[in-house]
């Protein structure tokens, strides 16, 4: 499947997030990096920059094998599943994505 442009991406990047307990683990990882961003941007550890993807990645694929049971989007589409993850991220803070 090839996507134009990220319009066209993102309504099926929310459909392989159906499982509540997948878009749980997708949105506290994405609140622990934006968590270490800041903590970077305080304290100039850079070290802090290699757990950025081991947090956001983990628990989201973590979300994927156990409770949705299929297989990350990051895998075909990293760009697209990035900026996916953060708009997921935002629609479910501000109410308009259930994941709690």
């Amino acid at each position: 499947m090839k996507f134009k442009n990220f319009r066209d991406f993102y309504p099926t990047y929310l459909r392989e997030h159906d499982n509540l307990m997948c878009r749980r683990f997708h949105f506290i990882g994405t609140c622990i990096v934006l968590s270490l961003m800041l903590l970077l941007f305080f304290t100039g550890n850079f070290v802090l920059l290699g757990l950025m993807p081991v947090a956001g990645y983990g628990f989201a694929w973590f979300g994927h094998f156990v409770f949705e049971k299929n297989r990350p989007m990051t895998f075909i589409y990293p760009y697209y599943s990035l900026l996916g993850d953060f708009k997921m991220f935002w629609d479910i803070l501000t109410g308009k994505l259930q994941a709690f």
